[in-house]
């Protein structure tokens, strides 16, 4: 059976993204999360005709008359109600965002005034209209929309929302995730293994991939007992989302999975992707029609990512396949368009889509890709070394310095 390539595999991915449904969460708790509703202003913006300036407001007719003189008659404050100038002859000191009182049109700042007992000399000799005032409405008039569905909420986003009084925001919920490891070489965390065993590393890997995306999973270990896992899937397919796993989905003796998920039924959409790292990728999907009212009866099914056991395949199988079926679940329009330059030439035989580590750096504004040498989709250390994967095509072996390819970028650089 011919690979299916990489093109084809995501296209099967993300046409089987499906909607978790919608939470009410804290503004607060929403950074991060997917907005599933539209924000609209709840009145002008600004408010009223607001002071930019910290300085004496004024009627600008009195200055237009030629005077530069004028006597201090009260102080407007941030927050108080709005004053009134008895006499526009006169001023009134006026402080950065506060209501520009009545019967005045322009604020001059402090720094173009001279203050002496109780009077303000304007050293300036023009004045603009409406100067150094935010006028009512500028910004964003009542009932505009302010942000739009399906926006990935930032801190800006959550000052919009305070500003609106939107204490509560809907969101797209979260699918329930289980990632599960496999095999009896693995250890937990804090134990010493024996010089045949080693700990458990993947599933955190992917732990941590996920909660960049505000996605809490829970994890499991299961051992290369056919009938353990027969019992156990059965399980988590019937209480979680999706599953993703880590390991036995090769062709070794001990590699359980991709029986033990086709005799509980769940249907294979594709097994082996024409990659390296991470080719023996298997992924498919479990129906629930027949169940009863549960978390996943109600999104009809559960989705299995099973990924190959070796480290580094496991991570960038997570990256290219699992962050875009997420993104187009949770409506977020997402498309990786990042892009870097072969800083030298490389060479890579095989007819597969090769996933290389690289160092990223910036010269001259340009994004540099430089292969990070390692020992293949087991040397779990050089993920370390690295900062993202260049994808080379599978159409040719030889790459040339300065051509440019897309990447996948898994760490925050300074460029």
């Amino acid at each position: 059976m011919d690979l299916i390539k990489v093109k084809e595999a995501l296209e099967i991915v993300v046409n089987n993204a499906q909607n978790f449904g919608i939470e009410e969460v804290d503004f607060l708790n929403s950074c991060g999360r997917i907005l599933k509703e539209n924000i609209f202003a709840d009145r002008d913006f600004p408010p009223f005709d607001r002071v930019s300036m910290d300085g004496i407001a004024i009627s600008s007719e009195a200055f237009n008359n030629g005077q530069r003189k004028f006597n201090i008659e009260g102080i407007q404050a941030a927050g108080s109600a709005q004053l009134t100038l008895q006499n526009t002859s006169n001023c009134m000191e006026a402080m950065t965002g506060a209501v520009l009182p009545k019967n005045t049109d322009a604020v001059i700042q402090y720094e173009l005034l001279t203050i002496e007992n109780g009077t303000a000399t304007i050293n300036l000799d023009a004045l603009k209209s409406f100067q150094n005032i935010h006028l009512k409405g500028t910004d964003k008039k009542q009932g505009d929309l302010l942000i739009k569905e399906n926006t990935l909420i930032s801190p800006a986003e959550i000052g919009v929302f305070a500003t609106v009084g939107k204490s509560t925001v809907k969101v797209a919920k979260q699918p329930k995730v289980i990632i599960v490891s496999t095999g009896n070489e693995l250890v937990e965390v804090g134990e010493i293994p024996a010089d045949h065993q080693i700990r458990r590393s993947n599933v955190f890997t992917m732990v941590s991939l996920l909660e960049k995306l505000h996605i809490k999973a829970d994890t499991l270990h299961i051992l290369d007992d056919r009938e353990v896992l027969l019992t156990k899937i059965e399980s988590l397919l019937n209480n979680y989302d999706v599953l993703i796993f880590s390991g036995a989905v090769s062709k070794g003796k001990f590699d359980y999975i991709p029986g033990v998920l086709n005799e509980l039924g769940v249907e294979k959409l594709f097994h082996e992707v024409k990659q390296r790292p991470g080719k023996p990728f298997w992924f498919g999907k479990k129906n629930h029609e027949n169940m009863l009212e549960t978390t996943v009866a109600e999104r009809s099914r559960s989705i299995v990512f099973a990924f190959p056991g070796n480290p580094v395949s496991t991570f960038v199988n997570c990256i290219k396949y699992f962050n875009p079926w997420y993104y187009k679940s949770v409506g977020l329009n997402f498309e990786n368009k990042q892009q870097a330059i072969l800083s030298e030439d490389f060479y890579f035989k095989p007819e597969l889509t090769y996933f290389l580590q690289v160092k990223l750096n910036q010269v001259e504004g340009k994004l540099m890709a430089t292969p990070i040498s390692g020992k293949g989709s087991g040397d779990l250390a050089n993920l370390a070394d690295a900062d993202a994967f260049l994808e080379l095509p599978d159409d040719r072996s030889n790459f040339t310095k300065g051509e440019v390819f897309p990447i996948l970028n898994y760490r925050q650089i300074n460029l």
